[in-house]
């Protein structure tokens, strides 16, 4: 898999997370909601899936799990990482 330039950013307080994933081109985001897709039914919880647009030309897909007093979040977002092939997380 060549290098991913999905950029990953992660922020989390208590009970509540997001991942967002920003990316350039149809393809990357038609990657990211597949990982989407395949990796949230990991956790009992709906997350909250919202997109936008940012800087340079840039789209981004956020991911908030809101109330998850056990984390379960976290091995969505991990798994999601993993599927992207995310080397790093900011």
């Amino acid at each position: 898999m060549p290098v991913c330039s999905i950029v990953a950013d992660h922020k989390s307080e208590e009970r509540y997370t997001k991942l967002s994933l920003a990316y350039s081109t149809e393809e990357e985001h038609q990657l990211i909601e597949k990982a989407i897709s395949e990796c949230t039914q990991l956790c009992s919880l709906k997350p909250n899936i919202y997109g936008g647009a940012v800087t340079e030309g840039k789209r981004m897909i956020t991911i908030e799990y809101h109330d998850d007093c056990d984390r379960e979040g976290g091995k969505v977002y991990d798994a999601i990482i993993k599927y992207l092939g995310i080397e790093a997380c900011r």
